[in-house]
């Protein structure tokens, strides 16, 4: 079966009752980064960020930004490289999320709106020399679009949630990607057709076991389509090793479970969800496909829209960005029954934090001042201010790093851009 060409200018609908939201289109993200090994004792700190970005204004190449990393250097928070795409389809493709290869040797990047020009959908750049990005294939799944999340495999390549079907509507899949960069599938050979959207994902091989959630069917979010955007509830429980889905666990009034994460070495198997419009954290119970409401960000601020989430290797501290709210929250889960608020680290007016990333030795976490604008042609309408913020990590506190400063309204000649997926190595 072969994606259906798309028209030039062709766009889908995206957005959420009475808020603008605006997540779907997740064109194509898949990218695996990586450079010179840093010495043994910097090793988990981190010395480059890979930054996913698109031209505010769509008329310059959209590009991977790459930037100084390294506390210690007085050009912190710099940026030193900047590959833009070629032509054609260098434009218009709202860079998205992004993903590094388990060697660190490649980034991928998402354009989430790349479906609606017909271009290419995931970008992997060869990173082995970080200031030096090269682009080395692009990729264009046949039966979907709309990408936004990858999981680095073990062996090397991704798995990659394309949220939409060829037409940027239901069922999306998971495409996986080999240690070439070349689609082997795209899963489940025969999806679900109750609203299959996936977004966020999380893996543990050690027991067989993926999750993804659901979060919204892409083409609602475009003006071309009537109505308010049609918001997901639902996580799918797979078992990994077969790329089988195995049972779904219904989140009916969630309004966009649009992140999913397991609990490092829980015996049972559980996992971790937010519900975008209805505030509420829930914990997953894998075996038995139920959820259970276990913390309430309205707590914090209302309609705050709770969306991406990390989680610390020993299971112990969630952090989520609460887009609406221009915060980001740190939990203590070590009871996944009964989470505790630590610290609500509060950005400033206008921001909009979405991505977040921790680095390997978690004690910084940067997070990106950017959801998505459809601008003109969509419904969902979430700007936040462009910033790339970098928080220090403590067991019990998040603080705002002073010394890190970049603004994309101002980091480049070309005119202001929009930050997305982060990558730290």
């Amino acid at each position: 079966m072969t994606k259906p060409r798309r028209a030039r200018g062709a766009t889908l609908p995206m957005r959420l009752p009475g808020v603008g939201v605006l997540l779907m289109i997740a064109g194509a993200s898949a990218v695996h980064a990586q450079g010179a090994q840093p010495e043994p004792r910097l090793r988990g700190a981190g010395r480059h960020l890979f930054i996913c970005a698109g031209d505010q204004a769509r008329q310059n190449p959209d590009f991977l930004a790459v930037v100084n990393f390294d506390a210690t250097s007085a050009d912190y928070g710099k940026v030193i490289a900047r590959a833009p795409l070629p032509e054609p389809g260098a434009t218009g493709n709202e860079m998205h999320h992004i993903g590094l290869s388990a060697d660190g040797r490649v980034v991928a990047c998402g354009g989430l709106l790349s479906v609606l020009k017909g271009q290419k959908e995931i970008f992997f750049w060869n990173v082995s020399d970080p200031t030096k990005p090269e682009l080395i294939a692009a990729a264009d799944p046949p039966l979907s679009s709309i990408t936004d999340e990858f999981q680095a495999l073990p062996d090397g390549g991704f798995l990659v949630t394309m949220m939409g079907s060829a037409t940027g509507h239901a069922p999306g899949r998971v495409a996986e990607f080999d240690r070439h960069l070349d689609l082997v599938a795209e899963h489940p050979a025969n999806p679900p057709d109750d609203g299959f959207n996936p977004h966020g994902i999380a893996v543990r091989p050690e027991v067989n076991l993926m999750l993804t959630s659901d979060f919204i069917c892409p083409a609602t979010t475009l003006n071309a389509v009537p109505g308010n955007p049609d918001l997901r509830g639902s996580v799918r429980v797979w078992d990994l090793k077969r790329r089988q889905i195995l049972r779904t666990i219904v989140i009916p009034n969630a309004g966009g479970t649009i992140d999913v994460k397991l609990i490092p070495g829980d015996a049972a198997e559980r996992g971790l969800t937010a519900g975008m419009l209805d505030d509420q954290l829930y914990l997953l119970d894998t075996r038995h496909g139920t959820a259970q409401a276990v913390f309430d960000f309205a707590s914090i601020a209302r309609g705050g829209w709770p969306q991406l989430m990390r989680v610390t290797r020993d299971g112990s501290r969630l952090f989520i960005s609460m887009n609406q709210a221009g915060k980001v929250a740190m939990l203590d889960v070590s009871d996944p029954q009964r989470p505790r608020l630590l610290k609500v680290l509060d950005l400033g007016p206008g921001a909009g934090p979405h991505y977040i990333a921790l680095t390997s030795d978690e004690r910084r976490l940067v997070i990106s001042d950017y959801f998505l604008n459809e601008d003109g042609f969509g419904k969902v309408h979430a700007e936040g201010d462009h910033k790339v913020h970098v928080a220090r990590v403590t067991h019990d506190d998040l603080t705002l790093d002073t010394r890190f400063e970049l603004d994309f309204n101002n980091a480049f000649a070309t005119g202001p851009a929009r930050p997305h997926g982060i990558a730290i190595q």
